[in-house]
């Protein structure tokens, strides 16, 4: 079985500026510290982050919004990071804010090769701004577009060398959505196994959707 760990300076050889990242994480939870530090200490600049929010100040990919490092942000909740919002406001920095469901939604769709879904949620609200509304037997619906991205970043508890990956209780939050909606997933682990270690069962993202795998430090 072919081996996916995957050494640092490799994995940042497929950074650029410009590209789209989407992260997993709750609040920090679940966010790759590591991988998070390898895109500050490469420079890259003009990104755009997908993932449920920005974390609190210094920690989930926030250093990265601190250090000017983001062109736009597709979020569902910004408010326990003060700088995010303060970009926002400054328009240092594009803000899409997003319903949570609906932002699991747009990603799984994207993950899933659908070309969108309709949802009733965000009627009537700025959500609904520039978007399609479509009305079946009577109901309101908007017609919301998948999300893609070139890169997601994920952090798993326990993952094997061949790249199966098993999330701890919470932390799982948007780690296996954003791996299937990404051309290139790169995860950082805080215990590195040998294929067959990990119940088949537990495994939450198969290693076929993971390009790189390193063992960080546990959260």
């Amino acid at each position: 079985m072919k081996s996916k760990v995957t050494a640092r300076q490799e994995i940042t050889r497929h950074f650029r500026d410009g590209m789209s990242v989407m992260f997993g994480g709750f609040m920090g939870q679940g966010t790759p510290p590591a991988l998070v530090q390898m895109l500050l200490d490469s420079g890259v600049r003009e990104l755009t982050l997908i993932g449920n929010d920005t974390g609190t100040p210094g920690k989930g990919v926030a250093p990265l919004v601190e250090a000017g490092r983001v062109r736009k942000v597709i979020a569902s909740h910004i408010g326990l990071h003060p700088e995010t919002g303060r970009r926002m406001i400054s328009g240092e920095m594009e803000v899409e804010l997003v319903p949570q469901g609906t932002l699991a939604e747009r990603i799984r769709a994207g993950g899933a090769g659908l070309g969108g879904f309709l949802t009733p949620t965000g009627v009537g609200t700025v959500v609904e701004e520039g978007k399609q509304r479509i009305t079946i037997d009577g109901r309101h619906y908007l017609l919301e577009m998948p999300l893609r991205a070139d890169l997601a970043i994920v952090y798993a508890r326990r993952g094997d060398t061949a790249g199966n990956l098993y999330y701890r209780r919470s932390a799982r939050n948007f780690n296996p959505l954003v791996a299937l909606a990404a051309r290139q997933v790169f995860a950082e682990v805080a215990e590195l196994v040998t294929p067959g270690a990990i119940d088949p069962d537990s495994i939450m993202t198969p290693g076929l959707l993971v390009n790189g795998v390193f063992q960080g430090g546990i959260e």
